[in-house]
């Protein structure tokens, strides 16, 4: 009976650290920064311009521990690792002159649009427009989509259609040279943006659910202090 009741306890005490483990090691992956502060490990770079200007510059940097996007010339940091049922907690500022940037989800094939832009979700950082949405290749729905899209029969998802779907707010950017946060939640075929804790845009039915994240250079320099991703099962209501 001893031995039995040993055994039991022995038994028990594997479960408990098993669990202890294995609770642990999900609790250190549950979040984790995509840009580690020091190189641009874990992104590569497509900047049409460099493919025929040899002495073309790198637009992203690394810069006092900070992802900086110079602007010029254009073209997008991507993710090698593609990300699915995620929330992405990025913080940014216009170093200068505020212009245009964004963050791209679901992204896939490279130079899709004006060859130049992978097929994706843009979700926009451009000064007084954060937050909206613009389709690349891809395609997305809203609530009042007539009202936030213009004219269906203009609706569409290339070159010279009404690809921008603007966003709920005004006045949720912080002023210039003041960090701002963006959230970005997607899960299956759904993407809900906050930002500076004010829901902005919440779409759903993409033509997509998966994908590399990108980061745009579009003309004006942006600093990126925190581009953090989570692993999420259910949107933040």
């Amino acid at each position: 009976m001893s031995l039995i009741f040993h055994y039991f306890t022995i038994m028990k005490n594997i479960g408990l650290f098993v669990f202890f483990i294995t609770l642990i090691s999900c609790s250190s992956e549950a979040s984790k920064s995509l840009f580690n502060g020091k190189d641009l490990q874990g992104w590569h770079i497509d900047v049409p311009e460099m493919d025929s200007i040899p002495d073309a510059r790198n637009p992203f940097i690394v810069r006092d521990g900070m992802l900086v996007s110079l602007g010029t010339p254009q073209g997008h940091i991507i993710t090698d690792k593609v990300y699915q049922d995620f929330r992405l907690e990025v913080e940014y500022r216009f170093a200068g002159e505020p212009g245009n940037c964004g963050v791209l989800v679901f992204a896939s094939t490279p130079r899709s649009l004006y060859k130049m832009f992978p097929k994706s979700i843009e979700v926009q950082m451009m000064h007084q427009n954060a937050g909206d949405f613009w389709c690349i290749v891809e395609d997305i729905t809203v609530d009042n989509m007539t009202e936030r899209r213009g004219p269906k029969s203009e609706w569409g998802i290339v070159e010279g259609k009404k690809r921008r779907i603007i966003n709920l707010t005004d006045d949720s950017e912080k002023p210039l040279g003041e960090w701002n946060s963006m959230h970005i939640e997607c899960l299956k075929n759904q993407v809900k943006v906050w930002v500076n804790g004010i829901l902005v845009n919440h779409g759903y039915n993409a033509t997509a659910d998966k994908g590399q994240i990108a980061l745009q250079a579009e003309g004006s320099e942006v600093e990126f202090r925190k581009i953090v991703l989570t692993p999420i099962l259910e949107l933040t209501e």
